[in-house]
């Protein structure tokens, strides 16, 4: 199969699958009602006239969930830095992904969903857009996307760009499609010096790739919610930090969880908490934060089922939990928006994805706001991250659940104190991404102007 009859394939089964692909996003918005609104741009119809002069150049920025768009943020704020009176064009595909950009947003600025990867959505896109340059973060690559921008002589730069070994074999097994979709990309901005040669391999032009670390580090978690989280840590009426770690429940974190890795933890959690030895020490305290908002209710179901009484963060007040919750065996992080608050609430954090082989979530965030990780196996997808974080003494690394657990309900203070710093010094050695990616998108706009 050469390229053509890939392309012709691949065309074809959006052709095909599209009301499909449209009647998931219909059901996806009875949870997240965002899937059901503007689905013109779903289709490249945006109500918006094209862009004048390079003066207030147009940059597209495209960031498919809340992770990429919350990454943005630093190279955002680089390139107004250099592009005095930018005009932004945020583009998602999820809703929150959708609700994260919002912050980003700057009047003037334009915001919504990225066209489905149609021919003839792309081309209506950025006939109708026209920005100067487009930003695809992380792993965002998508053929119709990449051709019609090509076409419309819009240069695309791949920042904060990652490529695993695993999803490198993935694409390689459709090279007819994937290789002439990256060699369309002006500028590659790889994480590592593994993630620039697995994109040279997957076809970027290796002088078009450079090794510009990663956006994460640049991201600062907000005082206000740190210090939101350290409240709820405290019980009603208490003083956590004198009363001491004798004293003070532990709270773990199952942070980012995701599905699969339910049922394996609530299992272990219940049989390490009421084990003889534990019989002398307040019970602790599992802290569980579901990676989509989605499974809110799920992971409720699935705690109560394995005869945990659970409170919810909705359903606090305004003063934090109240005495009432403190006596939960567990607690729903059920909003959006507060990681941070959740860091700085717990005493340690269990890095969700890597206990299943889901290739592992952002651990960056969790350093940055001082709080004590323990990962498991599966890291594929932020490797260069975990193993830093280990050799650096930011995180532990576990076999799996139960050692994760034991770990997390025996480590000394002492210990935390030296992850909790280590964490924040991990994060302070790796900045300098933003500037390093902003110039090499304002580089390649110049160079098509």
């Amino acid at each position: 199969m050469g390229p053509r009859i890939a392309q012709a394939v691949y065309d074809t089964s959006w052709t095909v699958g599209l009301p499909a692909v449209l009647a998931r996003f219909w059901w996806r918005g009875r949870a997240e009602p965002a899937y059901r609104q503007a689905w013109l741009q779903r289709l490249g119809h945006w109500s918006v006239a094209a862009q004048g002069g390079a003066d207030a150049p147009r940059i597209w920025v495209h960031a498919v969930s809340l992770g990429e768009t919350r990454a943005a943020q630093p190279l955002i704020q680089a390139l107004r830095q250099r592009l005095p009176g930018m005009q932004l064009l945020l583009t998602t595909g999820t809703a929150t992904g959708l609700e994260a950009g919002r912050d980003l947003l700057q009047p003037g600025d334009l915001h919504g969903w990225v066209p489905l990867d149609t021919p003839w959505a792309t081309q209506r896109f950025f006939e109708t857009l026209r920005p100067q340059v487009g930003v695809l973060m992380e792993t965002e690559t998508w053929p119709n996307l990449l051709r019609q921008a090509q076409r419309a002589r819009v240069p695309v730069v791949l920042a904060n760009a990652r490529l695993s070994e695993r999803s490198l074999r993935k694409g390689l097994k459709w090279a007819h499609l994937t290789r002439p979709m990256m060699e369309r990309l002006a500028a590659a901005c790889a994480q590592t010096d593994t993630d620039a040669h697995h994109l040279e391999r997957a076809g970027v032009p290796r002088d078009r790739i450079s090794v510009s670390g990663n956006l994460k580090y640049e991201l600062h978690p907000s005082a206000d919610l740190l210090s939101l989280g350290r409240h709820w840590a405290s019980p009603p009426g208490t003083d956590r930090a004198a009363a001491g770690p004798a004293a003070a429940r532990r709270i773990v974190m199952a942070a980012s969880w995701r599905e699969g890795e339910d049922l394996p933890l609530l299992q272990a959690w219940q049989t390490l908490r009421h084990a003889p030895e534990r019989s002398d020490q307040p019970p602790p305290l599992l802290l569980m934060v579901p990676r989509h908002p989605q499974r809110f209710d799920e992971v409720q179901s699935a705690m109560r089922s394995a005869g945990l009484v659970v409170s919810r963060r909705s359903t606090w007040g305004a003063d934090g939990p109240s005495e009432a919750d403190w006596q939960a065996d567990a607690w729903l992080g059920d909003s959006l928006g507060e990681m941070p608050a959740y860091y700085a609430a717990a005493d340690v954090a269990l890095l969700g994805g890597s206990f299943a082989p889901l290739g592992g979530q952002n651990l960056i965030e969790a350093a940055a706001c001082a709080c004590p990780i323990v990962m498991g196996p599966h890291t594929f997808n932020f490797e260069d991250a975990a193993q830093r974080a280990q050799q650096e003494g930011a995180a532990l690394r576990a076999a799996d659940l139960d050692q994760a657990l034991s770990l997390a309900l025996t480590i000394s203070q002492a210990q935390l104190q030296r992850l909790r710093s280590c964490g924040l010094a991990l994060v302070a050695a790796h900045a300098g991404a933003a500037q390093r990616q902003a110039h090499a998108v304002v580089r390649v706009m110049q160079s098509r102007l």
